[in-house]
């Protein structure tokens, strides 16, 4: 007997009205958590920087067209100052698509790489993921309350050019998949977030430096076969540090990755199979 079909699999209209409706559920739990969201951008900069990153637009994807690479900076210039000189205060909330807002043609959005459902596809607003990423990775390293995170799954590419560790990412998909934190301290920081070149920059600033680092580790990478499938396995840990000492006053595991391999097992590199 075949799995029963969602409403939401019926058909394009029945699909736009399944998310209309996580959205309007979205709204309705925000109001009634009175969620206070940052709303206020400044053009100057706090004067501390928390933590800086930096991540190529444009990598080379197996089996990817470049020209979906070359929209996807284009998608990023639109969205990056929707973002940047935003200041949360603490108490409130960030919420990536309260300030982004619908990634629609209309708006100047092109067709860019979507994943979802363990695949790749083309759709307008896609790779607007690296810039949630880039701030999540940023929010890694401070002391601030990630809220709403949605990890990717599965590996669909090999690494190119990763600086940051696998699986450290956030899926987003315009309203209802958002990517959030809330400031916990007890002063404001500050979201900087631009293109220069080709990458994307983002800072996070505050009035004064916070009395703990942060640094991530990723330990025990590799790729394990199970049965017919390959996975690519790792612990990302997070450190606490005491800016005065160095010394690691705290160890926390951030993820455990058990992401299946999408791709063609035959690009794993073979020092890496455990």
């Amino acid at each position: 007997m075949g799995q029963r079909k969602l409403f939401c699999q019926w058909g394009p209209v029945c699909y736009r009205i399944s998310l209309k409706k996580e959205a309007l559920r979205r709204r309705l739990w925000d109001w009634r958590e009175r969620t206070a969201f940052a709303r206020t951008r400044q053009v100057e900069s706090l004067p501390v920087v928390v933590k800086g990153h930096r991540s190529p637009i444009l990598r080379p994807l197996h089996g990817v067209d470049m020209a979906l690479q070359e929209n996807k900076r284009q998608n990023l210039a639109l969205a990056a100052p929707c973002v940047d000189g935003i200041c949360v205060e603490p108490g409130q909330v960030f919420s990536f698509w309260a300030l982004v807002g619908p990634p629609t043609a209309r708006r100047g959005y092109r067709e860019g790489l979507t994943i979802g459902g363990g695949r790749f596809y083309t759709g307008v607003g896609g790779g607007l993921c690296q810039l949630a990423n880039l701030i999540h990775y940023l929010v890694l390293n401070s002391p601030l309350t990630v809220r709403e995170l949605h990890h990717h799954s599965d590996a669909l590419f090999p690494d190119a050019q990763r600086r940051v560790p696998f699986g450290t990412g956030t899926s987003i998909f315009y309203p209802h998949v958002d990517y959030r934190f809330r400031n916990d301290t007890d002063q404001t920081v500050q979201l900087r977030v631009w293109l220069e070149g080709d990458d994307l920059c983002g800072e996070l600033r505050a009035g004064h430096p916070f009395l703990r680092r942060y640094r991530l580790r990723e330990e025990g990478a590799g790729y394990v076969r199970e049965g017919e499938d390959w996975f690519r396995v790792s612990q990302v840990y997070r450190e606490v540090l005491d800016r005065a000492t160095g010394e690691v006053v705290g160890r926390e595991l951030v993820l455990d990755n058990h992401s299946r391999v999408m791709y063609d097992p035959a690009l794993i590199p073979q020092e890496e199979k455990v």
